[in-house]
């Protein structure tokens, strides 16, 4: 029976839980078959836990630990993956840096907490880049995840190894982390699906960067179903983070159980002709966006005013990695990547006029969103602006045959959204002519993750292509840049 177990959706498994038909054991047998089975293959679990996994499951099989039972999100026994940059007590957590390459924290992060008392069981750590930065997953502990739908490409970053875990079946859900696009991208470039909550839906528990609303945690998952359960898992109020909120009083997947249409969808490939797209990226998702249409929604190609929100992303970015990495950097320099000593420099050199300047900017582009979003009901972009590219690299060479000014150049689509403060979401819309997974990026209104989500779930119920994973991986060549 756990041959096939791993096939399942989350929706399904936990389902199978609740009525006794199959049990925690069974779920973590079924999920170490299956990591075993493909992990030479992408390398998207480095660390395992799965004695701790076992002994959890038979506090569940025993009566114990089941005090969430009765509330949203409780996922009864269903193994997940976390995170690297995210602590499991007594489980070797490195943050993709050869800093921590031995560290193995006391206690959990309060969102493993919260997981765990939902009912999560806790099986793997999912590979990252080196505390988060980046778009490709690799890292000097680990090394390279790789895509399983062409494994000499990248999965995408920084949620590369949890997107490559549930498209592959080695668990049913998975945790993550977004600033830039780390939750959209993988979704993305793995045909997944992952959202970017808003800020505070979802507790960072143990950020420094206690205000701000740049960087978030949340899930990626098959199908937007599971996606629903997995973010009722993590939301809610939590003590040690002062941005959250109560969790809705309808469920999230209440929500996406009786979807609800759009009435006005508002598509832009490029956001006014502010971002570059391969032609055949362009192509694919201005084609797909229309199929909203199908649902009955108005369709019209429009966009808000993004002003100079590159600009503000890369302003208010940098100085978090002040926050997050001065410290490390005076102490560890030499053991850092370029990249992140080159966005934290950047921040060290910003006058207080520059980023009271991007303050500025943020706060009048949220306020245009507000207005467009009285308007419209979603706002519909690409998922990316190119195809997955050689997983050796650590961002597209080119994009539209202009090479990229630095590593974050390949992630405006995403990191503008990220700018305006709206939950964001990456839903699978074909392949290309290579193969690769294609997608676009839904954008609701803040707050409004069940409006969102139930856009999501129509669109997926369309196309169907939910219905491709999980895969085994496959091998492949790096396809030619084509602009």
């Amino acid at each position: 029976m756990t041959n096939e177990l791993w096939r399942l959706t989350a929706v399904e498994a936990v389902s199978r839980l609740r009525k006794k038909e199959i049990t925690p054991l069974d779920l973590i047998e079924a999920s170490a078959k299956r990591i075993a089975e493909v992990e030479p293959a992408v390398n998207a679990l480095p660390t395992l836990c799965l004695e701790r996994a076992r002994d959890h499951a038979k506090r569940l099989i025993a009566g114990k630990d089941r005090e969430a039972e009765n509330e949203a999100g409780w996922l009864a026994g269903l193994p997940v993956s976390i995170k690297d940059l995210t602590d499991v007590g007594g489980v070797r957590t490195t943050y993709g840096s050869p800093i921590f390459a031995d560290h193995v924290p006391a206690k959990s992060h309060p969102l493993v907490e919260r997981i765990e008392r939902k009912g999560g069981i806790v099986v793997a750590k999912s590979n990252t880049p080196e505390f988060g930065a980046g778009g490709s997953t690799f890292n000097e502990v680990f090394g390279r995840t790789r895509n399983p739908w062409n494994t000499s490409l990248t999965c995408g970053g920084s949620t590369g190894g949890g997107s490559v875990s549930v498209a592959t079946g080695e668990v049913w859900l998975a945790h993550g982390s977004d600033h830039g696009g780390s939750l959209r991208r993988p979704g993305t470039y793995c045909s997944t699906v992952g959202i970017r909550p808003s800020a505070g839906r979802v507790t960072r528990g143990t950020s420094n960067n206690l205000y701000s609303p740049q960087s978030v945690q949340g899930p990626m998952a098959r199908n937007v179903a599971d996606l629903a359960l997995f973010l009722d898992a993590m939301s809610g109020f939590c003590p040690h983070d002062a941005m959250t909120f109560d969790a809705p009083a309808q469920s999230f997947s209440a929500a996406v159980a009786k979807p609800v249409a759009p009435k006005r969808v508002a598509i832009s490939m490029d956001f006014g002709g502010r971002f570059e797209l391969d032609r055949e990226i362009r192509e694919i998702c201005a084609r797909e966006a229309r199929r909203f249409e199908e649902l009955g929604c108005i369709v019209e190609e429009v966009s808000p005013d993004f002003g100079p929100v590159d600009e503000v992303f890369m302003a208010l970015r940098s100085q978090q990695f002040v926050v997050d990495r001065e410290l490390q950097m005076e102490q560890h320099r030499d053991k850092i990547k370029p990249d992140i000593i080159w966005n934290t420099e950047l921040g060290l050199k910003q006058t207080a006029s520059r980023l009271a300047w991007a303050e500025r900017e943020r706060a009048a582009l949220y306020r245009r969103m507000r207005e467009f979003f009285q308007t419209y009901d979603l706002f519909v972009t690409p998922g990316s602006p190119t195809a997955a590219f050689d997983v050796n690299l650590r961002a597209p060479e080119t994009i539209a045959g202009k090479k990229l000014d630095n590593y974050m150049s390949g992630s405006t689509l995403n990191s503008a959204i990220t700018v305006t403060g709206s939950p964001a979401i990456a839903v699978p819309c074909g392949f290309d002519s290579f193969g690769r997974p294609v997608g676009l990026q839904l954008v609701g209104k803040p707050r409004g993750e069940a409006a969102l989500l139930q856009a999501a779930v129509l669109y997926e119920q369309l196309l169907g292509l939910d219905r491709l994973l999980p895969i085994d991986p496959k091998p492949g060549t790096v396809p030619p840049s084509v602009p």
